[in-house]
Formats: structure tokens, sequence, C-alpha cells
């Protein structure tokens, strides 16, 4: 019980939990969380993040409709514990958070119960000009 009382900074980065928003439509609002557990922030990089959500997509139940979704691009939606956007689908106030493939989590600010958008850099570019919800 005394990790419990721990701080965020304290949490050992080699076993955060991160979460992975599949984001399938923007429009309609249509995403799925991939909650990834004990992911070494340390040395996985966005990259490797990549691939091992995609191996997530063809094993777990449930997600059959985002098998042949062309996702291609990562990028921060909320840091632990911080402020959530007012965008219920992706962030779009921070176009500094895309992540780069070559750097590790860790480098790029990802801490333990960060999530992360996974999309189609088209769709959500389309959806950036005119963030209407059609639903």
């Amino acid at each position: 019980m005394a990790d419990e009382s721990r701080t965020m900074d304290e949490v050992d980065p080699h076993a955060a939990t991160v979460t992975v928003r599949l984001i399938k439509s923007f429009d309609f609002r249509t995403f799925k969380n991939v909650v990834l557990h004990d992911v070494d922030l340390t040395t996985t990089t966005t990259e490797l993040l990549r691939q091992i959500v995609e191996e997530k997509i063809k094993m777990l139940p449930g997600m059959r409709p985002y098998h042949n979704h062309n996702f291609d691009t990562l990028k921060l939606y909320t840091k632990a514990h911080g402020s959530k956007t007012q965008n219920l689908i992706i962030n779009l106030d921070h176009e500094d958070w895309f992540l780069d493939p070559s750097k590790t989590l860790l480098e790029q600010s990802v801490a333990n119960e960060t999530e992360i958008s996974y999309f189609n850099r088209v769709l959500y570019e389309e959806y950036k000009k005119n963030p209407e919800v059609k639903w």
C-alpha cells in the first residue's frame, strides 16, 4: 500500500500506464481506448509504441472495426493530471504535442497516466478546418 502515497513525479518511468485513444472518426467521435500497462518510458520510442498498439488492435476483442483503419499519427491528448481540452475527441490546442517517431516517450513529456491519441493525419487536418460533430 506504500506505493499509493507516492506522487506522480515518483512513479517509476520503467512501469508506466499509458492510454492510447484510437480515433476512427473525428466527426462522429468514434474512438476506443487501449490501456497499456508497464510501459518503459525511457526506452519505448513513438515508433515502438505504434507497433505495440497495432498488435493490440489485432489481438484484442472488439477491435474488428479498427483493423483496416489507417492510423499514422500519435499526439498527446492530455498529460497526467493536467487540464483537459474542451474538444472531447482530440486536442486541437497544442500543435506542438505531435510525437516524434525517433524519440522516446520520456523525451516527449509522456508520464504515467498520459493519454495519447492515435489517428489518421489527413482526417485530422480535415476536421481541424471545420471541427463540427455530425451526430
